[in-house]
């Protein structure tokens, strides 16, 4: 028992706490207004209109957490981004993922208040329980608050579709259709590292005239398309590479088939399937982020739930794909690949 110690216990149960410290900073702007410069703890304070009760606890709580740097002590001091916040979190910087963060703040962080709700109803905990809408019903209806969601997911999946992009042997492939693409992302991805290759963003009308606006301001309008569809009533585009980035954990198993066989017939023999997601680890021991993404789902939408990729190997091999493999992309995340 002496060996034993509640210190991790402790640093989960309270984890929240750092949480918000972090999300508060991201809506507040700390990492933006510092840049890449330095300011005392009363200059930051007095740029943010913040409290004095603010300092110095918010600003060394930041220090202490290694989201924040300090020259000195907290009175005269001055403060810095660290290298990761300077480049993930300043909003001025083109690797920039603080969208998803913001999201998290404004939506998931109340929402998942109600965790223990979901898990004993198996109910969404989400808009639907408190307007009546689903979570994409809403998003749909307001352009500037799915434009908002569209770069929160962007930011976030970018690091992911460029290691696809790498990774993926798109020697003797021509077309790829990325089915509910959102801003595009992944076929600008694809597109800059393959020339050969001819991209497809399909979504519903209100996200491509989105798309269509990000692949114009990227100067790739002649190798990248933005194309209408409503992937559970229309039929998928024909393709090479059909890809599905963050979609597939978005449904129940029903969905998921009906999507995973409408990819199959899309598909041109010798064709590939790629769905991209956190792909939970076979024996459910390792992929805590994964695990607790499919709680997210529980969540957003009750019945969805994310996989395995041995979940994803028999539901393509049943829609009749010959082979699958995994590709790990970064951190939690992996590249689920069906060949047809």
């Amino acid at each position: 028992m002496s060996d034993l110690s509640p210190a991790r216990i402790m640093e989960v149960g309270m984890g929240f706490w750092a949480s918000k410290v972090l999300l508060s900073a991201i809506e507040l702007g700390v990492f933006t207004t510092l840049g890449s410069g330095a300011l005392t703890g009363t200059e930051l304070r007095n740029a943010l209109r913040l409290d004095e009760r603010s300092h110095p606890d918010f600003f060394d709580a930041l220090v202490a957490l290694k989201f924040l740097d300090r020259i000195g002590d907290s009175q005269t001091g001055t403060y810095r981004n660290t290298p990761e916040t300077a480049a993930f979190l300043d909003r001025n910087s083109p690797a920039f993922m603080g969208g998803f963060l913001e999201m998290a703040n404004a939506r998931l962080y109340p929402f998942w208040g109600d965790l223990s709700e979901a898990l004993r109803t198996g109910k969404p905990q989400n808009e639907l329980k408190h307007s009546g809408n689903s979570m994409f019903a809403e998003l749909y209806s307001k352009p500037e608050r799915l434009e908002q969601f569209m770069d929160a997911m962007s930011g976030i999946s970018l690091g992911n579709f460029q290691a696809f992009a790498e990774k993926f042997d798109c020697s003797k492939y021509k077309t790829l259709c990325d089915v509910g693409g959102a801003a595009a992302t992944l076929s600008m991805c694809v597109a800059k590292k393959h020339p050969h290759i001819k991209c497809i963003s399909a979504d519903l009308p209100q996200a491509t005239h989105i798309a269509e606006r990000k692949i114009a301001a990227a100067g790739l309008s002649d190798r990248v398309q933005a194309h209408d569809l409503d992937f559970f009533s229309d039929p998928l585009p024909k393709a090479d590479i059909i890809t599905m980035g963050m979609i597939l954990h978005d449904w129940n198993l029903e969905k998921k088939m009906m999507l995973i066989r409408k990819a199959y017939d899309a598909l041109r023999e010798g064709g590939a399937f790629v769905v991209i997601e956190n792909l939970i680890d076979d024996e459910r021991r390792e992929n805590a982020f994964g695990m607790m993404m499919s709680l997210n789902m529980l969540i957003e939408f009750g019945d969805a739930f994310d996989f395995t990729g041995a979940d994803f190997d028999g539901w393509c091999k049943d829609a009749g794909f010959k082979k699958t493999e995994v590709i790990p992309l970064s951190g939690p995340a992996s590249a689920g690949v069906a060949y047809k």
